[in-house]
């Protein structure tokens, strides 16, 4: 039996899927899953044109939504923008 690595990037094909996928990531409160989901989304819609989208660099980009990646809340508020999506606050 052959096996591939599971990629949620390849599935996240219109914007309904990737504001789905991104609410329940946000949801679990997790920074990492957050991180990790931002990344797939950036994946998805192609790092080029994510860093050109958000006025940050590639580099930048990758950096941000790495492993280690500490983002500001600027550079978060951009790259949400850059993916088509707003953060919501609800109480």
């Amino acid at each position: 039996m052959t096996t591939t690595e599971f990629d949620a990037a390849e599935y996240l094909d219109s914007p309904e899927m990737i504001a789905t996928y991104l609410k329940v990531a946000f949801e679990e409160n997790d920074a990492a899953l957050i991180r990790t989901a931002l990344n797939d989304v950036a994946r998805a819609k192609g790092m080029t044109s994510m860093a050109a989208e958000s006025k940050i660099t590639r580099q930048a980009l990758y950096k941000a939504l790495g492993p280690n990646g500490n983002m500001t809340l600027e550079t978060l508020l951009n790259v949400l923008r850059a993916m088509g999506v707003r953060l919501s606050v609800s109480g």
